[in-house]
């Protein structure tokens, strides 16, 4: 039964990506004119196939792998003259290497285009449908053998909130961006911020060789000597009708600062005061759109599964993130991880990270099927995650891939003529085996981490 998730939730997921992509070489080439041949889902024996008015081919093939678009070329009519038979005169005039070659380029670059704008849409959908925990990064431990090169030192409880001047927002990226330092040595500057004193200060460490094996970076904090601890700030997301703190007229967005005299810095703070003071009454300091308000609340009670009497407030933490403000992240967080991902490709091919990070068809399904488990919220982040990632593949400088059509269309705009046959076939071959060998090397990784 597992191996029939993890294959099925393989092929919608290589399915859905490879297909996106394909529509946006498609649909940018009938923008501009190009006469597309065939537009298949799936690859192999075509089983279902009808055409449109336009005399695009819509077909449905056996082999649920992706999807490919097939556009009508002058060098197709010279090697399959019989082509001419089956198609208009006006059909014919629309080549792809007819057209102007800033259009080509669009057609070429709307392929992974679509991938990230995919990326954008899932994760606007989840981050509307999630709720933001509000987490902080807190330093719950220091390494005696930390090398800190600064006047301040690190302590525990000192909230994380920067690196290198770069100030990070969600707690989840400072692992995402120590590991764009792989291979490094030298000084690298946190910002953080005074536990006691809510102060910022800065705080230098000095690294050599950072992350140079591959257990390292599965834990990139560990790398720099810290144990951080995520925790979450008081802030109201939901009031339960009826209970102690919708009586008191508590509201989402309120954020606790006190209980009584002690001071609530996380979600943390408070659970241990509302359970262990059923009945009472507590006041609570409140911050709510800049301004403190004091609110008395009769802590309601509620017997717990072991029949205890324990107190509730009746609220739960977290903000509901708007529609604007969800499309803003989702588009952060597609430009941010393409950047990372352009990084660590560049890691792994100069030896600053392990290339057994690597993953291919076997390790996607093996994701593909543990998040389909999981629920459809982190299958949906997975699809997003690979979106980025096929998206920046195809944007690499190898011939047979997006990015390598755009190098040879830019060579053909300095020498004012396409290369000479003999010399594109040869690069195609190139670009064909340099792929075929990273796809080797990924199953390979895929095979090596099951032995």
């Amino acid at each position: 039964m597992s191996t029939l998730i993890y294959i099925s939730s393989f092929l919608v997921l290589i399915g859905i990506l490879v297909t996106i992509h394909e529509y946006g070489h498609f649909i940018v080439a009938r923008l501009c004119k190009v006469h597309v041949q065939t537009f298949s889902l799936g690859m192999g024996p075509i089983i279902y196939k009808r055409k449109d008015k336009h005399g695009t081919e819509f077909a449905l093939s056996a082999l649920p792998l992706g999807g490919y678009v097939s556009m009508i070329t002058n060098k197709l009519i010279e090697v399959e003259p019989e082509i001419k038979n089956q198609l208009t005169e006006k059909q014919l005039q629309n080549t792809f290497d007819s057209k102007p070659k800033w259009q080509r380029a669009a057609i070429m670059i709307a392929g992974p285009m679509a991938n990230f704008l995919l990326s954008i849409l899932v994760f606007s959908f989840i981050f509307m449908n999630t709720i933001d925990p509000n987490n902080v990064a807190t330093i719950q431990k220091v390494d005696e053998s930390v090398n800190i090169q600064s006047a301040n030192n690190i302590i525990p409880g000192d909230q994380l909130v920067g690196i290198n001047s770069q100030l990070i927002t969600d707690p989840k990226d400072f692992s995402l961006e120590l590991l764009s330092y792989a291979g490094y040595t030298g000084p690298i500057e946190l910002m953080l911020k005074s536990a006691n004193s809510s102060e910022s200060y800065n705080a230098s460490i000095y690294l050599e060789e950072f992350l140079d094996t591959s257990e390292a970076q599965k834990d990139p904090m560990s790398g720099l000597g810290l144990v951080i601890e995520y925790k979450s700030l008081p802030i109201i997301g939901g009031v339960a009708e009826g209970s102690a703190a919708d009586l008191a007229d508590i509201k989402p967005g309120d954020k606790i600062l006190k209980i009584d005299d002690q001071s609530i810095n996380y979600i943390q703070d408070i659970k241990g005061l509302i359970k262990d003071n059923p009945g009472k009454e507590l006041s609570f300091l409140i911050n709510r759109n800049g301004e403190e308000i004091y609110k008395p609340i009769l802590i309601g009670s509620a017997l717990n599964q072991k029949e205890i009497l324990q107190g509730s407030l009746g609220v739960s933490f977290g903000s509901q993130r708007g529609f604007i403000s969800s499309v803003n992240k989702a588009t952060y967080e597609t430009y941010n991880l393409s950047i990372k991902t352009l990084q660590f490709i560049g890691k792994m091919l100069t030896g600053n990270m392990g290339a057994d990070n690597l993953s291919g068809p076997i390790g996607i399904a093996q994701m593909a099927g543990d998040t389909a488990k999981a629920g459809i919220i982190p299958f949906l982040y997975l699809m997003a995650l690979l979106s980025i990632s096929l998206g920046v593949l195809n944007l690499l400088p190898l011939p047979v891939l997006d990015g390598g059509q755009l190098v040879l269309l830019g060579v053909e705009a300095v020498r004012g003529k396409p290369l000479p046959e003999k010399v594109e076939n040869y690069v195609f071959t190139i670009g064909a085996i340099l792929v075929g060998m990273l796809m080797i090397f990924a199953v390979f990784n895929d095979i090596s981490r099951y032995l």
